[in-house]
């Protein structure tokens, strides 16, 4: 029997985040669907998509190290890649004709790519494909044009989606804490539990700690304060450390960071698991991005985070605050992030034994449960 076919639309334009949620995301689906996941931003060397999942690579666009929207092609301007990637966009719609169109945070945030996720969007529907999108626990607060954005989100997905996938447990955090407009959206919002992939197999061996920094981009302050806790820690307890950069790691940061190796320091690039990596920690040390956050939670390390957070961004502080008060991890904020402060919390992991969170960690097959559900329920309505 064919599978259905399902496009899935994924930006990531900073971290790692989205493109790993979207990774588990299609490992499920997979399941019943033939995937294609369309891919924004630049795929990460090291970690390979899941096996049987097409991948349709867009000239990549996000955010350049000085903190500007650009292309990161070489020889393609941000102009000349917009262009390109509507193209193949719809090119990849009408090659592939899927039965189910998902799309990965828009229209709550990507607002930057409505130009080409709303011609997809609409040719979707017009071919009669079902439309959702995939949702994150927490939005990012606009502490300028909240109620604007809001109201230019809820007329996009009104317009445009046949449902929203909050990937999260509603114990946790429900969509109308970070979008106001909740109440008015016309289509069945619906959660999924979190989204993380399969777990590690094997015993946990415990020999290191262990520190990442998600895609690595903007990792960088917690890297440096590590590496200079460590100088503290390790005649203290002999235990090795192992700093994680991430695949978006400037270059230069990680050779300054390479050149600190040794004296129970090892530095690494990009790893394919990150679960695997926590299997063989003593604790660990890193920020609070959704996917890290899960990993976390699902290995029972006793775990020290410190989110990356700006005027922009706050939903890795909001995440932690959150998880602490569980009793499920410690949180150093990063405005007291230095060599001291970080040594000192590593030390006081020895004695913390994290709660159980007791969160839904199955969304991934919810996910493709209920996506499957909403694509047959035509079908049995009519017999």
């Amino acid at each position: 029997m064919t599978r259905p076919a399902l496009l899935f639309y994924c930006q990531h334009s900073v971290g790692l985040g989205h493109l790993m949620r979207s990774y588990a995301l299609c490992a499920r689906l997979a399941d019943r669907f033939r995937v294609v996941l369309v891919c924004g931003g630049a795929l990460p060397r090291g970690i390979d998509p899941p096996t049987g999942v097409e991948i349709v690579a867009l000239p990549p666009v996000g955010v350049g190290p000085g903190g500007r929207f650009e292309s990161h092609h070489p020889r393609i301007s941000l102009e000349r890649a917009w262009a390109a990637r509507r193209e193949r966009i719809l090119a990849t719609l009408d090659a592939v004709r899927p039965a189910v169109v998902l799309v990965e945070l828009f229209p709550f945030g990507r607002a930057k790519f409505a130009r080409e996720l709303v011609p997809l969007l609409e040719a979707a529907r017009a071919a009669g494909a079902v439309t959702a999108c995939s949702l994150r626990d927490i939005l990012v607060t606009r502490r300028e044009d909240q109620q604007r954005h809001d109201e230019r989100a809820l007329g996009l997905a009104n317009a445009h989606l046949d449902a929203v996938l909050v990937h999260c447990d509603p114990r946790f955090a429900r969509l109308e804490e970070t979008f106001s407009a909740r109440a008015r959206l016309a289509m069945p919002v619906e959660y999924t539990g979190f989204v993380v992939g399969r777990p590690a197999a094997g015993p946990r061996t415990p020999r290191r700690v262990v520190v990442s920094a998600g895609g690595g981009l903007v990792g960088g302050p917690l890297l440096r304060a590590a590496a200079a806790a460590q100088r503290r820690l390790w005649p203290e307890t002999g235990v090795p450390m192992r700093l994680i950069a991430g695949p978006f790691c400037p270059p230069a940061e990680q050779e300054a960071l390479r050149a600190l190796a040794g004296d129970g320091l090892e530095v690494a690039g990009a790893v394919p698991d990150l679960g695997a990596e926590l299997r063989e920690a003593t604790v660990s040390v890193s920020q609070c991005g959704y996917n890290t956050a899960l990993e976390v939670l699902r290995s029972g390390v006793p775990a020290l985070v410190v989110p990356y957070a700006t005027e922009e961004e706050d939903e890795q502080r909001r995440r932690a605050r959150r998880l602490q008060r569980l009793g499920a991890l410690r949180v150093l904020d990063p405005d007291d992030l230095d060599a001291d402060a970080l040594a000192r919390a590593i030390r006081g992991l020895a004695t913390f034994a994290p709660a159980p969170a007791g969160l839904d960690l199955d969304g991934a097959a919810a996910t493709r449960d209920l996506l499957w559900e909403r694509l047959r329920a035509p079908v049995a309505e009519t017999e």
